[in-house]
């Protein structure tokens, strides 16, 4: 798994996944919620599964 998220992709799928948690908490309080685990995960490990199967990086650190 070589790094593909980088920087601000990084930084806003982080906040998504930590406010879309917080929904389970508080708010509407729905298990929809649970949803922002990808982008806090993809956001965590600076890896997005689907980025190689469309040919995107957003990490400078990759080159071709």
């Amino acid at each position: 798994m070589k790094a593909n998220v980088g920087g601000i992709d990084r930084i806003a799928r982080i906040i998504v996944g930590l406010v879309l948690i917080a929904l389970v908490f508080v708010g509407p309080k729905t298990p929809w919620g649970w949803i922002g685990l990808i982008p806090l995960l993809t956001g965590a490990f600076r890896f997005c599964p689907f980025y190689p199967l469309l040919g995107v990086s957003t990490c400078g650190c990759e080159t071709k």
